[in-house]
């Protein structure tokens, strides 16, 4: 597995990330064998840093992640790296009821992140939506003062815009910037990415994948569970669902036509967008891993590149990203 560093001031780390949100919630029910076989395959393929929410099952996911690396071996136990997300509140029903980045919640959503997880730091820590109600200046203050006690080792953000992402790394050095960033969602290109290029910030790219939607497996007359949020995205609706499945058919002649998937084209062409961006493939199983993997050593020219972005051209997606309530919690978006 080839490696990356995180922005100037961030970790060194495997060049593919795992996104671990679908092993426990968001996408229907998980095998937790299977979600576990998969961390340690990951593992074992060099992929070092595991991304999580403490969120993503109201503490689920970290769980699973603390038992996938107790029963790991010794050697790629102390290679992993933590990246947690912060700050949203749920009801017991599951509901989303904002997000809380005070000082004294940052400090306290640690503490149980550090003890589901079973680890003494968390190597990169972010809040996952800015708290409308309390400067970033003060909720990255708090993960300041986690990282001077050694509780944290990195500050990270997710999903801010550039004039954030400047008032962020005026408080403390910021390692990377989580945001979606896909063939289908390259909002980023505008404006936020050139700003974490010019204060040294990298970037994790998730939604590489676009939730399944460019993998090339998802199918037209698919039927979701009640609890896969899929169902309420605009882009997996309706007339929205079929002009974006004709997206993914132009990218399945490209990919047909080198000998590799239609998964693979889309997240090497996200690795070819620079060295300081480290996609984060949302695999859940074994087999969906592999075929991630074998993104990481694909190579890409100008002719190659210049193919798929024809095949899925920039702004070609139909729909949002998230339905409307939740596209207007993301500062990335304003």
């Amino acid at each position: 597995m080839r490696t990356r560093t995180l922005g100037t001031t961030g970790p060194r780390t495997s060049a593919l990330g795992l996104g671990c949100m679908g092993m426990s919630a968001l996408y229907g029910d998980a095998d937790r064998a299977e979600s576990i076989a998969t961390l340690h395959a990951a593992l074992d393929a060099g992929i070092t840093l595991l991304d999580t929410g403490d969120f993503y099952g109201m503490g689920h996911n970290e769980l699973l992640i603390g038992e996938a690396l107790r029963t790991a071996p010794a050697a790629a136990r102390e290679k992993a790296l933590t990246s947690v997300k912060f700050g949203a509140l749920r009801s017991v029903e599951g509901a989303f009821n904002g997000y809380d980045g005070r000082p004294a919640a940052v400090k306290n959503f640690a503490a149980y992140s550090l003890q589901r997880l079973g680890v003494d730091h968390i190597d990169i820590y972010r809040i996952a939506r800015i708290d409308a109600d309390v400067p970033i200046e003060e909720t990255v203050g708090a993960i300041a003062e986690l990282v001077e006690a050694g509780h944290v080792r990195h500050i990270g953000l997710s999903e801010v815009g550039a004039d954030t992402l400047r008032r962020a790394a005026a408080v403390a050095p910021i390692s990377d910037l989580q945001i979606e960033y896909s063939l289908i969602s390259r909002g980023v290109e505008d404006s936020i990415l050139p700003t974490a290029r010019e204060l040294g910030i990298g970037v994790t790219a998730y939604g590489v994948l676009a939730r399944g939607l460019i993998s090339g497996h998802w199918q037209r007359d698919r039927k979701l569970a009640a609890n896969d949020f899929r169902g309420m995205s605009p882009r997996f609706q309706g007339e929205n669902l079929d002009h974006n499945l004709d997206l993914v058919d132009a990218l399945r002649k490209i990919a047909e036509q080198r000998g590799v998937s239609v998964a693979q084209t889309a997240i090497a062409w996200v690795l070819s967008r620079g060295e300081d961006i480290v996609p984060l493939v949302g695999a859940r199983r074994r087999d969906r891993l592999a075929e991630a993997l074998g993104a990481a050593d694909l190579a890409r020219g100008a002719d190659d590149l210049a193919a798929i972005e024809a095949a899925v051209p920039a702004g070609a997606a139909s729909g949002d990203r998230y339905p409307s309530e939740a596209m207007a919690d993301l500062d990335s978006e304003r």
